[in-house]
């Protein structure tokens, strides 16, 4: 087998991964920013609009021709101008054409271009037909007037623009959204008077404040109207710093009781606003709502009716929380990140974009009028030249008709340029009436006075000022419009407090031995009548109202809240309260709270501590709960228990041998968490062993009953017989009637005898 030859890398550039990797990576950031994402202070453009502009242009489409099919124009873009996606450049020409996408469009689409609920369901580009917008000729208008430097396209048989001569802060007016590499830009929608009023105080006075222009451009303008509640200084400071964010909100009107939302903020969808509110009436959380519907129509565009359950429903109240809650309220991101003339991207304060827009827009006119002076100086060099020949008629024809090469002798003759000896050979026979003189004299005045005209304004900084000032004064007088979105100072919205959209009603949270909770109507319920799961049974219930949160105690000394009215209803088994918290595992549930934030409660451990805890102490919005109780090892936690509002309250608790201690609840410390104190005198080495620990706990007022359970069975001990087992905190009671020294748990009835 012949030997392969070695490779020879001479003359191929060697370089280390490292710094090719980063320079490749550099080149396709800077190409993003550049030529994809940003737009130009110029013309406000990203290079795919300008080129669809563009395009539009040479075909012929103006605001005054047909419409032609968009999969005509989408084919010139990307076979002439940008070799990418049709897709891409039809989704960027249709956002032009969407009135309610772009603030001033520059497409005028025929057929499905999208609608606000959904503005990317527009139809297929061999659907739709499309022409520019009068607008558009703000930045078309001067392009063949030598406004604009031009280059080769991408394969380099046709020359495009490398910007379009805007006549107006486009940038502004249209603003623009885009993610490059490193960076983003949001450049919000602005009012076409308010810009250029702007930008003709900074050409009457280029001193002139921020404050001064933000009394001029009072915000952003979006295209759907809606209000910005922003204040003032937030809106200034967002002009100064050319970052922050603007607050919109929807505006709405009554009709007949009913709520009817006019104008939603800028891309928010209509559908989308039915869902928001139909989801929050399902879960229960809109009860003073009735209905919501949409009678948005081509009159009408946006039309949402929200119903009121009835005339005595707070509107304001109600509004406010579905500004808090659905996108009725949305927040803009603004960061003015603009390509500048020197071609760098960088985040501008409204001054610098205005300032640099009009550095461009003298420079686009200064070059528009030296390209007319070129003109009007070359037709009157023509001219001069013509009129010479008219002057010597005869002898122009005779040189003509009797020398082979009559140029050289015509210049040489009447010295003429070789511009000017080409003009007479080329004029045709009937031009040679006397009448032509006179036009030619005619003409040449015109032109002399045009010329001293444009001279004087291109040698005057005051002229060429009064200029572009009458020019953009004019353009809005055009193009402009009034204010979209009102500007109205208001607070941040604020949603309705869950518990006040719930009816106030008493319930009775049962919990189950085996973790399994509900909730039923009425204090009248027995849980014990309840039916259970299979080797289920009841474990604690506790009785309050639907607003209140319930509170549940685990074996570790954790507390979990849960609003009552969010658990399940007491028809059914219920649901694992696992479902809804995170507790340790392994962990039970040893009982449940609810009842009003101040009130308190007896918490204790069976090894015989405890303390008086305020419900408020144990409320948590973690699924892990709070930690509250500390359990001493191999203990457990007994079912806590009400603390009531009344004097004379006793805590009783009564051990596994059947001893029962009552004594004044207030002896017991109120603490938010802990160990607690020693309630019951229990004897430390049994407690470990297990051989005795404390059964149960009850605070008993003066008119209720103790119940002492012990299987089946149930001993009924009136608070005044409560008195043969009063005694001090931690000692260890008396003892318990034979047959009762097993047990189980302790109750409270409400009533003596009921």
């Amino acid at each position: 087998m012949p030997t392969q030859p070695p490779l020879n890398f001479e003359g191929i550039e060697r370089q280390p991964l490292r710094a090719f990797t980063e320079k490749a990576y550099l080149d396709y950031s800077m190409y993003v920013i550049l030529d994809r994402a940003l737009p130009h202070i110029g013309d406000g453009l990203k290079p795919v609009q300008r080129r669809i502009v563009y395009a539009m242009s040479e075909l012929g489409l103006s605001a005054a021709s047909k419409h032609k099919k968009s999969a005509r124009t989408i084919g010139d873009v990307i076979g002439k101008f940008h070799p990418h996606g049709d897709s891409a450049a039809y989704e960027a020409m249709v956002l032009m054409a969407q009135s309610f996408s772009y603030r001033y469009p520059l497409v005028d689409g025929q057929g499905n271009f999208g609608s606000p609920d959904d503005p990317k369901s527009f139809a297929a580009m061999r659907y739709t037909e499309s022409r520019l917008t009068k607008y558009a000729s703000l930045l078309l208008s001067e392009l063949g007037q030598g406004t604009v430097d031009w280059q080769l396209n991408f394969d380099g048989t046709l020359e495009e623009p490398v910007l379009l001569p805007s006549r107006v802060p486009n940038v502004l007016l249209n603003g623009a959204t885009g993610i490059a590499v490193g960076m983003a830009t949001d450049v919000p929608p602005h009012n076409l008077r308010e810009v250029v009023a702007a930008c003709v105080k900074l050409i009457d006075d280029p001193d002139t404040t921020l404050g001064d222009l933000c009394k001029s451009i009072k915000g952003p303008d979006y295209p759907t109207g809606a209000e910005i509640i922003s204040s003032k200084e937030e809106i200034r400071q967002i002009y100064k710093t050319g970052n922050g964010s603007i607050r919109a909100r929807a505006v709405y009107e009554m009709e007949d009781g009913d709520i009817v939302l006019t104008q939603l903020p800028y891309q928010v969808s209509g559908s989308r606003i039915q869902e928001q509110i139909a989801a929050q009436m399902q879960a229960k959380k809109l009860p003073m709502v009735e209905d919501v519907r949409d009678e948005s129509d081509h009159e009408h565009p946006t039309r949402i009716v929200i119903v009121p359950r009835s005339n005595r429903v707070d509107v304001e109240q109600l509004m406010a929380h579905l500004f808090a809650t659905t996108d009725l309220e949305r927040t803009y991101r603004v960061n003015l990140n603009i390509i500048g003339l020197d071609g760098r991207p960088r985040v501008m304060d409204l001054k610098s974009v205005l300032q640099e827009w009009l550095t461009f827009r003298f420079d686009t006119v200064t070059r528009r009028l030296k390209w007319r002076l070129d003109k009007v100086n070359a037709r009157l060099h023509i001219l001069d030249g013509l009129l010479a020949a008219y002057l010597n008629l005869d002898e122009v024809i005779r040189i003509i008709r009797r020398e082979e090469e009559p140029k050289p002798v015509l210049m040489k003759r009447f010295d003429l340029s070789e511009i000017q000896a080409e003009a007479i050979l080329e004029t045709k026979l009937r031009h040679l009436a006397k009448l032509e003189e006179m036009k030619i004299r005619g003409e040449q005045k015109e032109l002399a006075e045009e010329r001293d005209d444009l001279e004087k304004i291109l040698k005057s900084k005051a002229k060429l000022n009064k200029l572009v000032r009458d020019e953009l004064v004019a353009d809005a007088e055009t193009f402009g419009d009034d204010r979209k979105s009102r500007i109205v100072e208001r607070a941040a919205a604020q949603a309705i407090d869950e518990t006040e959209l719930v009816t106030v009603e008493p319930v009775t949270v049962v919990l189950s031995e085996r973790g399994w909770v509900r909730s039923a109507k009425g204090h009248e319920l027995d849980p014990a009548t309840l039916s259970y799961k299979t080797g289920d049974s009841f474990q604690a219930a506790a009785r309050g109202r639907s607003t209140q949160q319930a509170v549940f105690l685990d074996s570790t000394g954790r507390a979990y809240s849960l609003l009552a009215h969010t658990l399940p209803s007491a028809r059914g088994q219920g649901e694992p309260l696992s479902g809804r918290i995170d507790p340790p595992e392994g962990a039970t549930f040893a009982g449940v709270m609810i009842g009003d934030p101040e009130d308190r409660w007896v918490v204790a451990s069976d090894a015989g501590y405890g303390f008086v805890v305020k419900l408020e102490e144990l409320f948590s919005r973690n699924k892990a709960g709070k930690a509250v109780l500390k359990v001493p090892d191999g203990s457990g936690v007994l079912a806590p228990s009400a603390v009531p509002k009344v004097e004379g309250a006793l805590l009783c608790a009564v051990s596994s041998d059947g001893k029962l201690l009552a004594f004044p609840v207030g002896d017991l410390p109120e603490l938010p968490r802990g160990k607690g104190n020693k309630i019951f005198g229990l004897n430390a080495k049994k407690v470990e062993s297990r051989e005795e620990f404390l059964a149960g706990i009850a605070v008993v007022s003066p008119g209720q009953n103790l119940l002492v359970r012990s299987g089946e069975r149930k001993m009924t001990l009136k608070y005044a017989e409560l008195k043969d087992y009063r005694g001090e905190r931690a000692q260890r009671g008396a003892v318990l009637p034979r047959g009762w020294r097993k047990v189980e748990r302790l109750e409270v009835e409400s009533k003596e005898g009921g």
